[in-house]
């Protein structure tokens, strides 16, 4: 005699239940690079060991990588890893930045405008009425998805990977001027790079800047106030966010005024390490 239908059902329900478990995985680690051949083609890659593979389409959407092709690393120019509609920051989310400060009751966001992007190597030209230009070396969000009032919980999943940046910010400008527009949004006032890097556990990343190879800001994301999922839960309420958007995470520690000359690194380390040289306008 055959089982019948709701028989063999209440089995296969019973075998289920006894499996294991199967704990969700995470992205695996990749980088992605976007950048600009000899012959002036931009494209995207993924990078593999000292070499990098060409990619069909954008790195957040299905893609493959192209078979049969394969360029060193440094054969390259490396261009800023996102192209944004938007760009968010976040401001005095390290305990060590806002120092004397009370602690924020809430995420305290700004814009940045996406002509501030620059890539790694890029130079920060410091424009010619502008006296007080500070670094802040930062942790970025690459978005991967369209992002809209999605919930702590799900934030993470809109993530699509992290870069280091630099949100310099034209203090005197930042303190006198109607908005922040033009101290933190002018153009070049936000580098990234040199890679978007999947698959990394946030809460354990350090955060280091240093100006001529001096240590100047030091930290950790987990002293965050604000978390990232709580960070990406919170800018989506009010802006909606598309594939390839940056958020800052905000900058630790103090900063000083940058000079002609200087050399910036941002770095994330085991991450990336974005570096750029300070020139003054032409």
């Amino acid at each position: 005699m055959r089982p019948g239908p709701i028989l063999l059902a209440a089995l296969l329900c019973a075998l289920v239940l006894q499996l294991p478990a199967v704990e969700a995985r995470p992205a695996p680690e990749l980088r992605f690079v976007r950048f600009e051949t000899a012959d002036g083609v931009v494209r995207w890659g993924r990078v593999e060991g000292g070499d990098v593979v060409p990619v069909s389409g954008l790195p957040w959407r299905p893609h493959a990588a192209l078979p049969g092709e394969r360029m060193p690393l440094e054969s390259v120019r490396l261009l800023a890893p996102a192209t944004p509609t938007n760009v968010i920051a976040i401001g005095f989310n390290y305990p060590s930045h806002t120092q004397d400060r009370p602690a924020p009751t809430e995420i305290g966001m700004f814009a940045k405008l996406p002509g501030s992007v620059i890539g790694p190597g890029a130079p920060i030209v410091i424009p010619p009425d502008a006296g007080n230009l500070h670094y802040e070396g930062e942790l970025v969000l690459v978005i991967g998805r369209e992002t809209r009032n999605v919930s702590v919980e799900d934030a993470p999943k809109h993530v699509f990977g992290i870069t280091a940046g630099n949100d310099l910010s034209e203090r005197d400008w930042q303190a006198n001027d109607l908005q922040w527009l033009r101290a933190k949004a002018s153009d070049g006032f936000g580098p990234i790079g040199p890679w978007i890097v999947t698959g990394v556990d946030w809460e354990e990343l350090a955060l280091i800047t240093r100006v001529n190879g001096e240590v100047k800001q030091s930290d950790r994301v987990e002293n965050l106030y604000f978390g990232i999922p709580e960070i990406v839960s919170h800018v989506s309420r009010y802006v909606t966010l598309h594939p390839g958007d940056l958020i800052f995470t905000g900058t630790p520690g103090t900063t000083s005024a940058l000079k002609p000359g200087d050399v910036v690194e941002v770095e994330i380390p085991g991450v990336a390490l974005l570096r750029n040289p300070v020139v003054a306008p032409d």
